[in-house]
C-alpha cells in the first residue's frame, strides 16, 4: 500500500472501528444504563442544540487558557535565561521549582479565589501554574546542553556572552523549547477546564466549559456533557496544531528530526 494512501486510510479505518465499538457498546448496555453512554449521533444533536452556549463557554475557556499559556511562555523563557546563564541562580532556585512542580495545583484554587477572586483571573493563574513547569524545565535544559565544541569556538572568537546567548544557545535550545511548548499546549485547555471546575464563575456570563460541564452533569444532560467534552478535545487539538506548525516553521530547515522525515 502506498505510504500516502495508508497515512489517510489507516486513521480513517481506526476511527470507523472506534465508532462501531461505541455503537456496539451502547446497544449492549441495558435500557436503564444506556444514558451513561450516549451514541455519537445523540452527542452531535446535543452539540447542535447547545451550540451557542458551548461556543460562548469555549470562548471563555480559550481566553483563560491563552492568558495563562502566554504568561507561562514569557516568564518561563526569561527565568530559563537566568537559570542557564548563572549557575548560582540555577543551584539556588531549581530545587524549589521541582518541589512546586510536584505540588498538586488544585490545592492553590481556594487560595487563588481569596487573592484574586473567582473567574478569569483565577483560571488564568491555574493555567499558568500547570503550563509553566514543562516550559522552564525543557528550555533550561536546552540552554545548558549546547554543544561544548561550539561554545569553545565562540569563546575562541571572543564573542560576548550576549552574542553567545542569542546566536548559539537560544537557537540550539529551540527544539527543547518547542518540546516544552507542545506539552504545555496540551495541558493549557485541560488546565483552564480544571480552573473552571475549581475557581470558575458564571458572573458576567463568564462561565467556561468546565463550569458548563458541571451544569450539564447536575441536570443529567449527558449527551450535552459529552458534547462539552468534544468541544474541549477540539480546543486542545487547535492549541497543539498551532504549536506544531510553529515548531515546523522554526526547525524544519535545519533540525535533524524534520530533515529525516522529509527524505
Amino acid at each position: 500500500m502506498p505510504r500516502k494512501i495508508s497515512t489517510f486510510l489507516l486513521p480513517a479505518l481506526c476511527g470507523a472501528l472506534f465508532l462501531a465499538l461505541w455503537y456496539g457498546l451502547h446497544a449492549w448496555l441495558s435500557e436503564d444504563l444506556r444514558f451513561l453512554l450516549p451514541t455519537p449521533g445523540a452527542v452531535l444533536d446535543a452539540l447542535g442544540e447547545n451550540r451557542d452556549v458551548l461556543l460562548h463557554a469555549a470562548y471563555n475557556t480559550t481566553l483563560g487558557a491563552l492568558l495563562g499559556f502566554g504568561a507561562a511562555i514569557v516568564i518561563s523563557f526569561l527565568l530559563s535565561l537566568a537559570l542557564a546563564l548563572s549557575p548560582l541562580v540555577r543551584v539556588s532556585l531549581y530545587p524549589y521549582l521541582m518541589i512546586l512542580q510536584m505540588t498538586p495545583v488544585i490545592v492553590f484554587a481556594p487560595i487563588l479565589i481569596l487573592w484574586v477572586g473567582p473567574g478569569l483571573k483565577s483560571v488564568g493563574v491555574i493555567t499558568f501554574l500547570i503550563c509553566f513547569f514543562p516550559l522552564v524545565v525543557n528550555t533550561t535544559q536546552g540552554l545548558v546542553s549546547t554543544d561544548r565544541n561550539l561554545v569553545e569556538l565562540f569563546a575562541l572568537w571572543r564573542t560576548s556572552r550576549l552574542q553567545q546567548l542569542l546566536r548559539l544557545r537560544v537557537p540550539a535550545a529551540l527544539p527543547y523549547f518547542f518540546t516544552g511548548l507542545r506539552i504545555s499546549a496540551t495541558l493549557a485547555p485541560i488546565a483552564a477546564l480544571v480552573g473552571d471546575y475549581t475557581a470558575g464563575s458564571s458572573a458576567g456570563d463568564g462561565g467556561g466549559l468546565g463550569f458548563q460541564a458541571l451544569i450539564y452533569s447536575s441536570q443529567a444532560q449527558y449527551p450535552a456533557l459529552f458534547a462539552t467534552a468534544l468541544v474541549t478535545c477540539v480546543l486542545g487539538f487547535v492549541f497543539v496544531a498551532i504549536v506544531v506548525s510553529l515548531s515546523w516553521l522554526a526547525l524544519h530547515r535545519w533540525h535533524d528530526s524534520y530533515e529525516r522525515s522529509d527524505r
